[in-house]
């Protein structure tokens, strides 16, 4: 016998009712509507006297982009964020990237966890479909995932430890080199906590105006940076899963072991690429030893997946570099990470299929496991979403600004998949061009996947096939 459930007494309970109804029935919606009234808020907010050192009005376009970049951990940004914010002001970016890298949903359910101490149904399946995209749409769901259903209270429980630890043992390894650097104590402090909170969440904004410069050649200080990039980058039900069974790769999921050996590869095959490609470019890293040489071609490769730190000056990379920059940023880290792109699972899915595909094979297998259509169907849209998604706002832009193809095609790419790298482009950018870029920014990070689920009116059942024909593909 069921029970209906009872409903709250009073103006504010119908509407916490309504709201519950709501996330419940819709996540994808509910997920775009609180992005969005976040950046509205942040966005009044950066654009009040006390958030800028100059103590004036940040204009609308700054402080809409600033927003947007914070929410999204984009880290791009159209004023000098070191600089132009004040103390107040910084504090809000942390905040701001803090909510935006742990995701909408995760957030509330670790609050209603905190509060309640439980997980109803509805608090469960909200916080797993910011983890999945294959649970936004209605119907039975296997549970073969990541993470289990029945498993959500112990990810969320992750999601809050993993994010204090990991950003605190970031910023206690960042701060001796600081300390060695002549850097006060107590900026000390502040300033690597920030790089870390910045390196979690794949953001890529620095407290300072020298940025890198001091630490551009310390093997220690981008090492740190790297593994908080990486640990931000595979996704936090990636974390979980390792969490309790690090030493069993036997007990790993198939979610798992796609992600890390993608990761691994795209880091290794990018390294390789940037070392070869501009081992002659006296602008970059062509000047250094060996040694360096390496180590540069190592951090840009990590941080093209979504970084957003630099350590050159990415204008004067040769064009090839540029190229390979852009396919990495735009395939991005891992599923309910903080990093963008398409994700590393979505590009192994579409390989897996084109070998099961050559080989003949019917079925798409990896790591003794077999992987059912919906799955490829799911990254096949990512993909296309996400290609026109940037081919639209390159087209924008390029008629707006008239700027060169590469650089309005890298920091395109760079908005859409949140990398926060940028080839010049979007700080000296129009507002038109700086309003484009904003909302690439808030497609890539919603996801192109949550947001056609978001505007399709349902899921609708088909009760009939209809005759098979095959059209010429290829």
């Amino acid at each position: 016998m069921h029970t209906k459930p009872v409903s709250r007494i009073g103006f504010f309970g119908r509407i916490r009712d309504f709201v519950d109804d709501f996330a419940a029935a819709t996540p994808a919606r509910f997920a775009i509507v609180v992005f969005s009234a976040l950046i509205l808020v942040f966005t009044l907010l950066f654009s009040l006297p006390i958030s800028s050192t100059s103590g004036t009005v940040t204009p609308l376009a700054d402080s809409l982009f600033t927003a947007v970049s914070v929410i999204c951990v984009a880290g791009l940004a159209t004023v000098d964020m070191a600089t132009h914010w004040s103390g107040f002001g910084h504090v809000l970016i942390l905040i701001g990237v803090e909510i935006g890298g742990i995701g909408v949903l995760t957030l509330a359910s670790i609050l209603g966890l905190v509060i309640s101490r439980r997980l109803g149904l509805k608090q469960k399946l909200l916080a797993a479909s910011d983890g999945n995209p294959l649970r936004i749409q209605k119907g039975p769901i296997a549970e073969g995932q990541a993470v289990r259903l029945g498993e959500i209270g112990g990810l969320l429980l992750t999601v809050a430890v993993s994010v204090l630890v990991i950003e605190i043992a970031v910023a206690i390894l960042l701060l001796p080199k600081m300390l060695i650097e002549g850097v006060p104590f107590l900026s000390g402090l502040w300033e690597s906590f920030y790089f870390s909170v910045m390196a979690f969440t794949n953001t890529g904004f620095q407290p300072t105006s020298s940025g890198l410069t001091p630490y551009a050649h310390d093997v220690w200080f981008l090492g740190v940076l790297m593994v908080g990039v990486f640990m931000g980058s595979i996704g936090f039900p990636v974390i979980y899963v390792l969490s309790k069974n690090l030493r069993k790769p036997k007990r790993w999921s198939l979610h798992v072991k796609l992600t890390i050996l993608t990761t691994l590869i795209l880091f290794i095959l990018g390294a390789v690429a940037f070392f070869v490609l501009e081992f002659d470019n006296r602008k970059t890293f062509g000047d250094l030893d060996a040694g360096q040489r390496v180590l540069q071609s190592l951090f840009l490769s990590m941080m093209t997946r979504s970084g957003g730190f630099s350590t050159v000056d990415i204008s004067q990379l040769n064009g090839s570099s540029l190229l390979v920059t852009d396919m990495l940023m735009f395939i991005g880290g891992g599923s309910a990470s903080t990093a963008g792109g398409i994700k590393v699972t979505t590009l192994a899915i579409l390989f897996l299929a084109a070998f099961a595909e050559a080989r003949g094979n019917d079925e798409i297998e990896a790591f003794d496991r077999r992987i059912p259509p919906d799955v490829l169907r799911v990254g096949v849209s990512v993909v296309l979403w996400g290609a026109t998604t940037v081919a639209a706002a390159s087209i924008l832009i390029l008629q707006i600004t008239n700027a060169p193809l590469d650089y309005v095609l890298f920091d395109v790419i760079s908005a859409f998949a949140t990398c926060g790298l940028s080839s010049g482009l979007t700080q000296n950018a129009s507002d038109p061009a700086v309003y484009v870029l904003a909302v690439t920014m808030f497609l890539g990070r919603v996801g192109t996947v949550t947001l056609a689920a978001a505007l399709a009116a349902s899921t609708r059942r088909q009760l009939f096939r209809r005759a098979e024909e095959r059209p010429i593909v290829g």
